[in-house]
């Protein structure tokens, strides 16, 4: 009963933050001082209302129960006091003339920690422990030896560093939150919640019908525009791939292989403009890049990504004997699919003609999630239970307070790495073990971001990594843009990355298969999506916007080309025909030899690229087989 009514209470919260959003994205913020930690703290009460800590309790007991009510009690009113005081002195914080008491001293330090406490609840140990480390560090890193020893804060520096100010928890990202991300993580969920998706899902199987292994196609259209949309792999996994993963399964996909098509369509979602998430927002915030230049960055290399997923499932589909779908078991689109289609159609083109009028992305999502508002009632089902909106806004609220709270963790991040130097030190660290090598740079920036970003939504793994990974990378003469774009594509492909990849967790269920299994499987599907980032970072003219030549962009597109094709058919054991080990092998030392960019070696690796494929197109002409 408490616990429902808790729930209940938190959703109202949810609708608010909803319409907080909306109003916002249309005005503006208010007064930042009052408007960032207002926003703050009735996202910490929303998230908190919503799933208490009595609700994670696998055997609940009274005591337990009390316990855990008394807990979060005490984390909300240390938060929400420690709020009064941060907004009771926010014009003395803008003139700098301000010194704390020890009790506010004490008192904020004691809401960081109610943050971090509250950043496990919701994300796990992976961000909680890079939050907290960092805290413990600007504690006590004095008295650390060698190069991570800083000079040592006291307690006031420090929490002025990170709470009283808008350096720490309220700094810029919170902010680009409020102001930009919170609108389109409302439109994602009021998307879902019109009924677009089926009628997405229907049109994607129509066209993709004739191509052999139909069904995984259609995911791959239907599940990568509709995550552009929600923001969420996992949640984008669970709403198209309930739908996708039977049909695939049906099919003759093994269930591991359908799950990790989804898993890998899903993801892509997160990086197809023009709303790429929404992290994008956050991209072009932090680079000082118009939001379109951040879209036609995106262009090649998401294209790169799809192209080589379509190619593998096409591959695949071909080696398992898996034809095309029978036109007597395809849809039959009707007028209903072509109205249904217009909710999904009319926002996007909302959010693209916004943005070429020239106004801000926050204007373009206000009116995609009015006009997704609209179209809503096209639906039946909707004008039957127009509850089901509202009940999306409140859920878009929701997503917002637990994305919030990610954000604040970052801000404590940001604040410790400014107060103590060590992303410096971490830079200076990584171009050490470069051994002033961009490549190798690279490669290690990599598996941090994979490690950092496992567990936790785009949005917060972007931001973290970033912070920390970026300085380095930027040290080494690398573009802004392409670092960001390199980080922003890894941190998404940590969702399919094992051990934790939480896409392959969410479509396990569905498949009824090992997501461990899908985890590795969907590896093997995006294998160029885990090269292209490095592609981009070398060659910067397949960016489109930075230096860009046509020439080396001719040459790096090729460069995929072959990389996609061999890595593919390699991978597969299946070109134009089977492929023995041999070729198999050969295919993959001429990927190798592509990759070797500014030298002659890769003009080899083209070549043999080229001669491979002549061969089996030979082969398969003189010697056809039916596979």
């Amino acid at each position: 009963m408490v616990l429902t009514l808790s729930r209940k209470i938190g959703l109202m919260l949810g609708a608010l933050l909803a319409l907080q959003a909306i109003y916002t994205a249309y005005f503006g913020m208010f007064d930042p001082g009052l408007h960032r930690p207002i926003a703050f703290g009735v996202c910490i009460l929303a998230a908190v209302l919503f799933k208490p800590l009595a609700a994670r309790l696998a055997n609940p007991t009274l005591g337990k129960v009390a316990l855990c009510w008394t807990i979060d009690t005490a984390v909300l009113v240390v938060i929400f006091v420690a709020l009064h005081r941060f907004i009771a002195s926010a014009d003395a914080m803008e003139n700098m003339l301000i010194s704390y008491s020890v009790s506010d001293q004490w008192l904020a330090l004691l809401a960081l920690c109610a943050c971090v406490e509250l950043t496990r609840r919701e994300f796990g140990l992976g961000l909680t422990l890079v939050a907290g480390g960092v805290l413990a560090y600007v504690l006590w890193g004095e008295s650390l030896p060698g190069m991570f020893r800083h000079a040592g804060f006291t307690l006031d520096q420090i929490v002025q560093g990170t709470w009283y100010g808008y350096a720490g928890v309220f700094g810029l990202p919170v902010s680009v939150v409020i102001e930009l991300l919170f609108i389109y993580i409302v439109f994602g969920m009021v998307l879902e919640a019109t009924g677009a998706g089926h009628a997405l899902i229907r049109i994607a199987v129509r066209l993709t019908g004739h191509i052999a292994g139909g069904p995984a196609h259609a995911s791959i259209v239907a599940s990568t525009l509709f995550g552009s949309m929600s923001g969420s792999v996992t949640a984008n996994v669970a709403g198209t791939g309930t739908f996708t993963i039977p049909m695939m399964k049906q099919k003759g996909f093994r269930p591991e292989f359908a799950g990790a098509v989804e898993a890998a369509a899903s993801t892509a979602g997160q990086f197809i403009p023009p709303v790429m998430g929404a992290v994008a927002f956050m991209l072009a915030q932090l680079t000082s890049t118009p939001y379109l230049l951040v879209c036609i960055a995106a262009i090649v290399p998401a294209a790169a990504y799809i192209a080589a997923l379509v190619l593998a499932v096409w591959l695949e589909a071909r080696r398992s004997g898996i034809g095309a779908t029978a036109p007597e078991d395809m849809p039959v689109l009707n007028r209903r699919d072509a109205i249904e289609s217009l909710m999904f159609i009319i926002p996007i083109l909302t959010v693209i003609g916004i943005l070429l009028m020239g106004r801000s992305p926050a204007m373009a999502g206000f009116g995609a999630t009015i006009s997704a508002l609209a179209l809503g009632f096209l639906n039946p089902e909707v004008r039957r239970n127009p509850w089901r909106l509202v009940e999306a806004l409140a859920k878009g609220g929701i997503s917002g307070a637990r994305i919030m709270i990610a954000v604040g963790a970052i801000g404590i991040v940001v604040a410790g790495m400014n107060l103590t130097g060590l992303g410096l030190n971490f830079a200076q660290a990584v171009g050490s073990l470069g051994s002033q090598s961009l490549f190798l740079s690279l490669i290690l920036t990599a598996l941090a971001c994979l490690a950092l970003g496992m567990g936790m939504p785009t949005l917060p793994a972007y931001l973290i990594i970033v912070l920390v990974m970026g300085p380095a990378l930027s040290a080494m003469g690398a573009p802004r843009i392409a670092v960001h774009m390199f980080v922003l594509y890894y941190a998404v492909l940590s969702a399919i990355t094992p051990p934790v990849a939480l896409a392959a967790f969410a479509a396990a269920p569905i498949a009824d298969a090992n997501p461990m299994k899908i985890g590795v499987v969907a590896m093997r599907l995006t294998i160029v999506g885990f090269i292209v980032p490095f592609l981009f970072v070398l060659n910067p003219s397949l960016l489109l916007i930075h230096n860009f030549d046509l020439a080396d962009f001719t040459i790096g597109m090729l460069r995929i080309v072959c990389i996609t094709w061999a890595l593919s058919a390699a991978l597969a054991g299946f070109g134009l025909s089977r492929l023995q080990p041999v070729w198999r092998g050969a295919y993959i030392v001429a990927a190798g030899l592509c990759l070797a960019r500014g030298t002659e070696i890769d003009v080899i690796g083209f070549g043999l690229v080229a001669t491979l494929l002549a061969a089996e197109v030979f082969r398969h002409r003189t010697h056809p087989r039916t596979v």
